[in-house]
């Protein structure tokens, strides 16, 4: 569920490869921590410390890459308006985190890239051939797959990380409203600042008084959050998005073995298999939207100048 920054023109797809699992390692931490002290606090409570403990090292980091122009924005009003979608979403996530298995709910929340195709045609009005209609499909049977409506094992907290899978493909359509003209890092910095801001005027209705022996989990929260999307981000800069973006589904191998490690969580045979459509699909979405990316350029590279015409 990561929002892929622009390749670099020197591209290095082991580097690249590196990040990307290195953060998905970091962000299955930060959320096998938020499963464990999320049955101390609230969701919000632990979003809104998160985001107060990562804000000085992002904006430490920001200004170190991006500089003081990567602090600017013309577009506030978005960047509060995703910060509100993302605590929403991430709210989300964290009660299905305390309801189900890590793995389960990793493998539901993957189902985003899904709804991005499917919202993208409804709100955009982009064209999405038929192939990629099927793939979307087979994501969504998949989905059926794990959260078995109808069945008697059908658990309703399994429609947080689908609701958080909405509500992530919603933030990544804003991300192109606000299109090329702010850096990568503008965007780090105000997802975190806008997440602060949303979750700080709820979180008095929530607050617990934080345990002295749970402050190393905010901490560790926080830290591999912050640095697993930076490594994410990095990833996608210097690598190409069709070479490293299936390392993102690793994320479900590390969730299952630290939901087996920590809670002896075993996925069954349905979470098995729905979570082998929905990565299969989403990596060849992933694929067909590389290769008409390349299509495209290759075009414009082959049309000879305005002049020549």
């Amino acid at each position: 569920m990561t929002a892929p920054g622009s390749t670099s023109s020197r591209s290095t797809p082991l580097a690249g490869i590196a990040c990307v699992s290195g953060g998905i390692l970091l962000l299955t931490l930060s959320d096998a921590l938020a499963k464990w002290v999320g049955q101390f606090y609230s969701p919000v409570q632990l979003l809104f410390l998160r985001a107060a403990i990562a804000l000085p090292f992002v904006l430490a980091l920001v200004a170190a890459l991006g500089g003081r122009r990567a602090l600017r924005t013309r577009h506030l009003g978005l960047h509060l308006l995703r910060g509100a979608i993302n605590v929403v979403a991430a709210t989300c996530f964290y009660l299905g985190l305390q309801a189900l298995p890590l793995a389960e709910t990793t493998a539901i929340g993957f189902a985003a890239p899904l709804f991005v195709t499917a919202l993208s045609v409804l709100v955009l009005k982009e064209r999405v051939d038929g192939a990629r209609w099927l793939a979307v499909a087979a994501g969504f049977v998949g989905v059926l797959v794990i959260v078995q409506p109808g069945a008697a094992s059908f658990q309703p907290a399994a429609l947080y990380p689908l609701a958080t899978a909405v509500l992530y493909a919603l933030m990544m359509l804003t991300a192109r409203a606000i299109g090329q003209a702010e850096s990568v890092f503008t965007t780090m910095f105000y997802i975190v600042v806008g997440q602060l801001v949303c979750s700080a005027v709820a979180v008095p209705m929530f607050w617990t008084p934080p345990r002295f022996e749970h402050w190393p989990h905010f901490a560790g929260i926080a830290l591999f959050s912050t640095v697993g999307l930076t490594l994410i981000t990095q990833g996608f800069r210097i690598g190409p998005a069709s070479v490293v973006a299936p390392f993102d589904y690793a994320g479900l191998l590390w969730a299952s073995l630290l939901g087996w490690l920590v809670w002896r969580d075993a996925p069954g045979l349905n979470d098995c298999l729905g979570a082998l459509f929905i990565v299969g699909s989403g990596l060849y979405i992933a694929w067909r939207e590389a290769r008409s990316s390349a299509a495209r350029r290759a075009g414009r590279l082959s049309r000879p100048p305005a002049s020549a015409r």
